[in-house]
């Protein structure tokens, strides 16, 4: 959908469009640009809407963790020139997000967590013992989202790949047990950046509770909830998520 707004640069595949202030996406450990094309699509018209593509499968594994992410997106900022930006994550990209503003809040805006890890993180770890089983596969990528359908063919297959191929279950089990070192409890009352927590109010990834607990740590956030949503509201209800971050937005004159 973006194809034309996707540069190579260095060591960084990134996707730009628009102008105006930096609005920064991070993906998931299986998220990838086409998750937010209702972001991207609505945004790029009032910021400039930048996304990286995590280099997941491929970062060295020594550096696969939270913190190694949040160094490669301060090594991105650094070769976009980015003073400062607002930060869009969902699940892994949400943590990245938070360890990255607690380390250089100088950089951060404002933040937008959806189904953001970095509190409690149920993995697809307990899933590999079954990798070769297709219909489990699927049966555990629909159980990320409130409505099955969302978990296209196309995404299952490409669980199904992941799940299949060593070096990137490695990784993959390397970045849960990451995000379970890196509990950001502990820091989140230093984070004085505005927050906007939208969550889905049936997400089985990130629970309900969590986002409460975000909530209540974090010294300036807003909680908004979405019913009959899982684990990845802008994907599941692009238009609301997309109405609800541009209120909060424009509340917060940013």
């Amino acid at each position: 959908m973006f194809d034309n707004y996707i540069k190579k640069e260095n060591n960084f595949t990134y996707l730009e469009k628009g102008e105006g202030a930096p609005l920064v996406i991070l993906h998931g450990i299986m998220g990838g640009l086409s998750n937010f094309d209702k972001v991207i699509d609505y945004f790029s018209n009032h910021y400039k809407v930048i996304m990286p593509v995590l280099p997941i499968y491929t970062f060295p594994l020594l550096k696969t963790s939270v913190k190694g992410f949040s160094k490669f997106l301060y090594d991105f900022f650094e070769h976009k020139n980015i003073d400062k930006a607002i930060l869009l994550g969902n699940s892994l990209g949400g943590h990245i997000a938070l360890y990255f503003a607690n380390k250089n809040p100088e950089k951060v805006i404002a933040m937008i967590l959806t189904g953001s890890s970095g509190l409690y993180e149920k993995s697809m770890g307990d899933s590999y013992p079954k990798r070769k089983n297709y219909d489990y596969i699927k049966q555990k990528a629909q159980e990320v989202f409130h409505n099955p359908k969302v978990a296209t063919k196309e995404l299952v297959d490409e669980v199904f790949e992941i799940v299949n191929n060593r070096m990137k279950v490695i990784r993959t089990l390397a970045l849960a047990k990451s995000a379970i070192r890196h509990n950001m409890a502990k820091d989140l009352p230093n984070l004085k950046m505005p927050v906007c927590l939208i969550w889905g109010k049936d997400d089985k990834v990130t629970p309900p509770h969590v986002a409460e607990d975000f909530n209540r740590l974090l010294p300036d956030s807003d909680l908004y909830w979405i019913d009959q949503c899982g684990h990845a509201p802008m994907m599941e209800h692009p238009d609301y998520f997309v109405k609800l971050m541009s209120e909060w937005l424009t509340k917060r004159k940013l």
